[in-house]
């Protein structure tokens, strides 16, 4: 499996209202591999969004190398077959969604027996063909937010670099988003995004990178994180009879949280008074744990000027 994005070193100065210089990123280096989801995490002013800059050619980089599809990041042959959708996108509000979708693969020289209807069913799977030839500038946030998505994927990338692809989303839309990711993931698809919305992030990818006041602090899997913060989980079970130290969750279900050592023994507890195990999950969430991790790297975020 080969490298889609290569990070080697990776820094950026800028000068912020005092000319001072200050680090956004400091010796960034990672690796995505085709097929991959992978999720870059980390307070506001972290680097997240400088990185995908640097990725997509926006800014460039004061040392170190990137690379896309193996190709340095500022030679244009690096950018195709990569789709972009920035944390606000901006949308020409004259046009509608199936005019976007139409340039955009045209743009990309898409090939399609039939264009429209390849566009239309793009917006279908993202909720807004009823819309689609309705002037964008009639639309919410959300639903901007979707027709920049739809836009991305009907070109058909190799590669989504997605900076809040949540972005103004409600839950529903969230997702309605996150399972068409994973399904285009599953197509092949490599994904390279920034969110805040960590039970989203932890659905979704493969691995993740923390980045802190410019610097990767880790790349771990979801599970890695967490299980490497604490040592809790929850048991919950359901049956009739009520075991001593077990909390009530309702009409014949419970729950216990219990050290990973004491498990077995707990669930032989649970099983012999005649419960069902329902779950056995850590007790500390994705975003706890990813908390925890930020303060113990450095204390709380200070702010670093605009750049993120």
């Amino acid at each position: 499996m080969s490298e889609i994005i290569e990070l080697d070193g990776v820094s950026k100065t800028y000068r912020d209202s005092k000319f001072r210089h200050f680090k956004a990123l400091s010796d960034v280096s990672l690796k995505v591999k085709e097929g991959e989801a992978f999720g870059f995490i980390g307070p506001n002013g972290a680097g997240k969004s400088t990185t995908i800059k640097i990725l997509t050619g926006i800014i460039i980089a004061n040392g170190g190398t990137a690379k896309m599809f193996g190709i340095p990041v500022d030679d244009y042959r690096a950018r195709l077959g990569m789709s972009y959708v920035p944390e606000s996108p901006y949308l020409y509000d004259y046009l509608t969604p199936l005019e976007v979708l139409m340039m955009g693969c045209r743009m990309h020289k898409v090939s399609d027996t039939d264009l429209q209807k390849h566009c239309m069913s793009v917006l279908e799977r993202f909720g807004i063909a009823h819309v689609a030839n309705r002037r964008i500038r009639t639309f919410s946030k959300g639903m901007t937010q979707r027709t920049a998505l739809a836009h991305a994927l009907a070109c058909k990338p190799k590669l989504l670099i997605l900076d809040e692809p949540l972005s103004g989303l409600d839950p529903v839309g969230r997702k309605e988003v996150v399972d068409i990711l994973r399904d285009y993931r599953s197509a092949g698809g490599t994904i390279f995004f920034s969110s805040h919305v960590l039970s989203d992030v932890e659905r979704l990818v493969d691995r993740f990178g923390v980045i802190h006041k410019g610097t990767l602090r880790a790349v771990n899997t979801p599970a890695e994180l967490v299980a490497d913060s604490h040592h809790e989980l929850i048991i919950r079970s359901r049956g009739i009879a009520q075991v001593a130290g077990v909390e009530s969750q309702g009409e014949e279900k419970w729950q216990v949280q219990v050290q990973e050592r004491e498990l077995v023994e707990w669930i032989q507890r649970l099983v012999a008074a005649g419960h069902q195990i329902t779950e056995v999950r850590n007790a500390i969430t994705l975003e706890q744990a990813f908390l925890r991790f930020v303060q113990n790297a450095g204390g709380e975020h200070e702010p670093r000027a605009e750049h993120d």
